[in-house]
């Protein structure tokens, strides 16, 4: 099989399993309410733009964005753990394959890229006047500067130190977000110019640097396996995905929770999937990912109801996640043998859910109160303690259709 082949059966496979998903996906009730929930978003951006003046930072907050979205940048090489193998050997005749892999990158980066900057654009357009044309020229700009970025993230693969990987992924969304904001901030060609040589030099220099190494296989197929798993646990949402996989950590410093257990049989359920939610990476990494960005986005709006809506969506999108972790055992005989009545377990799965929940929703009317918006947090405060005691009566049904 020759490289063209090979890398469009994988790209083939990769398609199919992706529909497998979608299809479930598309019919699940989660996305009827994040296409309402988008819809109520929008009406509210589209308000909170109009009162917008000349004196809002609106190119610092596209530079932030955009530029982290410009410098995150995975290849997807739709590699598996037996390429180490049998492809391994073949490294050196491998280049067209993962050519096409990055080419395959750049554009469904590029989507993901406008569909950011059109959301973003009405603000920016508001606050700075520019057109149809300005956004055609800055977004094909955007394209450029992410090929440069996705070249770099795939010399700086070859490299094993992680802290190499982490100084590049810092000094290139530094570099990106200083070219964006000159160019947002309408800085003149001179100072843009600059910074995106210096970007230039950065790919050229790793180029040098990894022109002798080889590839980091087993880096390279991990970093495949995350990504498939990502989207595992989004499908995981709307039907059970057999080859999804979780990781753990021991995460020591949060033990002093589980004191809050009492020390009895009847805590055996709660003890255990205590230790599974502060302990699965799933878990406490979807809880404080959405926990920053629905802080971020109350930020951005100052209507009581826009962050009412917002806490409401976030805290959805965070207990729907969070329900599969009933399934976290049910290969282990072990857990069926405990001599306790089964609506326990349940119990437990929810009263942990319900914590999270109130966690990231106080956290949430910190952010506000902090703000000074101190009517506004108490009463998103109230409606996200009404929404928990919503969500819990459905979580119930939700468990017993697992």
């Amino acid at each position: 099989m020759n490289n063209p082949d090979l890398w469009q059966g994988r790209f083939t496979a990769f398609i199919i399993e992706m529909q497998k998903y979608l299809k479930y996906i598309f019919n699940g009730h989660l996305l009827f309410v994040l296409l309402i929930a988008a819809g109520g978003l929008g009406y509210y951006y589209s308000e909170w733009v109009k009162d917008l003046g000349g004196g809002f930072p609106a190119a610092l907050i596209m530079c932030l964005i955009i530029g982290f979205a410009v410098a995150k940048s995975p290849i997807f090489t739709f590699l598996k753990e037996a390429d180490m193998i049998f492809l391994l050997p073949l490294e050196t005749k491998l280049k067209s394959y993962f050519s096409r892999s990055i080419t395959l990158s750049l554009f469904m980066q590029s989507f993901i890229l406008l569909v950011l900057f059109a959301v973003l654009m009405p603000m920016y357009a508001k606050v700075s006047g520019a057109s149809l044309k300005d956004f055609a020229i800055i977004f094909v700009f955007l394209i450029v500067l992410k090929y440069v970025n996705l070249m770099i993230t795939w010399h700086v693969l070859k490299f094993q130190e992680k802290s190499t990987i982490l100084t590049d992924a810092a000094i290139r969304y530094i570099l990106n977000a200083a070219v964006l904001y000159l160019v947002f901030s309408g800085a003149g060609i001179l100072f843009p110019l600059i910074a995106f040589i210096l970007l230039i030099a950065l790919m050229l220099y790793y180029r040098s640097a990894t022109i002798k190494k080889p590839l980091k296989w087993e880096k390279l197929i991990e970093l495949e396996d995350k990504r498939m798993m990502s989207f595992y646990r989004i499908a995981n949402l709307f039907t059970d995905v057999p080859k999804l996989r979780g990781k753990t950590a021991r995460r020591k410093w949060l033990d002093w929770l589980l004191k809050f257990i009492p020390y009895n049989q009847k805590s055996a359920y709660s003890y255990l999937y205590a230790r599974t939610f502060l302990r699965a990476n799933d878990y406490i990494g979807l809880l404080l990912r959405l926990t920053v960005i629905g802080s971020v986005v109350l930020l951005a709006f100052i209507s009581v109801w826009a962050n009412i809506l917002v806490i409401v969506i976030f805290l959805y999108m965070t207990g729907i996640q969070l329900l599969p972790a009933w399934k976290q055992h049910e290969m282990k005989i072990w857990v069926s043998l405990y001599p306790l009545p089964a609506n326990m377990r349940e119990t437990a799965v929810i009263k942990m859910a319900m914590y999270f929940l109130i966690f990231e929703n106080l956290i949430f009317f910190l952010v506000k109160i902090l703000s000074g918006a101190v009517v506004s947090s108490l009463v998103s405060l109230a409606a996200g303690f009404v929404f928990i005691s919503i969500f819990r009566a459905y979580a119930v049904k939700k468990i017993r259709k697992f």
